[in-house]
């Protein structure tokens, strides 16, 4: 059966890139997009579009049927930051959208689910360094609660049903292409837009902060090889740990001085460095490497110079370094 795909959210941060790359992949009419309203003209633009509200069983049944849909990334979520001043409003997306993608599943309406975990299922308890797939779980925040008790949901109907889901634990991914969304680990993406309108930034976590992180690239491919990859090679139904590389603000500071020498960064941490405290300094991802053979291609030095040189070609039409 050929690929017939739904991504729910995908004007997000990353399912705006996601559904440009599964089009390129699988055909852009095979891959319908969705998301709450059209504001995103471009991906309304680029393929079919439809308005779906996430929280709705029925408007996602429909497009499901309607369509023919078998595969659905499930992308919809309110992230880190955002969920913290909403804790109820982001409870009912993040948990009551994947109950609805499960259900139809199970119930045989799609055959193969993807819903992104994140790094905020760990807390404070967690082993900071080379966090192991396995360990203590015990997340301090809205949004990292809704992912670990999603990752458990995930396994359950795999195990009590048969449901072929899929997901990962994103790092902080960054992007030229799409604005921050809410996410604690987005001051990596602000910092850029910053250092080339104002060359200065001042930021929310302190000069310490080490979190993993991943270019926008890398997350993709890594999504799109899981779901490729042969069931019977996914041993994990919860979640798999994904990493890239880790750095501060500090040393991403110094890697954009490099290309901006006269870039200045100031500290004012807000109630932001209290989640990326209980966040994990480094993961370790060797599941995924024995599993499906996962590797990732960007360093420090190089995302700092795509995104540079992507946001210049996109808002000022510099030429690229």
């Amino acid at each position: 059966m050929s690929e017939k795909i739904l991504i729910v959210g995908a004007a997000g941060q990353i399912g705006s890139e996601l559904t440009e790359k599964l089009r390129s992949i699988y055909g852009t009419y095979n891959v319908i997009a969705s998301d709450i309203n059209s504001n995103n003209e471009s991906l309304v633009k680029s393929g079919p579009f439809q308005i779906i509200d996430a929280k709705n069983y029925d408007e996602l049944k429909n497009c499901i049927t309607g369509h023919n849909i078998n595969t659905v990334y499930l992308m919809a979520a309110m992230l880190s930051a955002s969920a913290e001043k909403n804790p109820m409003s982001a409870w009912e997306l993040n948990m009551g959208s994947l109950f609805h993608v499960l259900n139809l599943a199970k119930d045989g309406f799609i055959n193969k689910v993807f819903w992104p975990s994140s790094i905020a299922v760990f807390g404070p308890s967690t082993p900071k360094v080379n966090t192991p797939q396995q360990t203590i779980m015990e997340p301090t925040t809205v949004y990292g609660i809704s992912k670990l008790t999603g990752e458990r949901w995930c396994e359950y109907y795999y195990q009590k049903f048969g449901v072929d889901v899929r997901s990962l634990r994103y790092p902080g991914i960054i992007s030229y292409k799409t604005l921050p969304g809410g996410g604690t680990t987005d001051y990596a993406i602000d910092i850029f837009h910053k250092a080339i309108s104002e060359q200065k930034f001042e930021c929310f976590l302190n000069a310490e902060s080490t979190l993993p992180m991943m270019y926008m690239d890398d997350a993709i491919d890594a999504t799109i090889k899981l779901m490729q990859t042969n069931k019977d090679a996914v041993s994990l139904r919860s979640s798999y740990n994904l990493a890239a590389i880790s750095f501060n603000p500090e040393e991403l500071a110094n890697s954009i001085k490099k290309y901006i020498p006269e870039f200045e960064i100031q500290y004012k941490p807000d109630f932001r460095q209290d989640i990326a405290n209980s966040w994990p300094n480094s993961i370790d991802d060797s599941f995924a490497r024995n599993d499906w053979n996962w590797q990732y291609r960007y360093n420090l030095d190089s995302i700092t110079k795509e995104m540079i040189n992507g946001l210049k070609a996109t808002f000022q039409n510099q030429q690229p370094l």
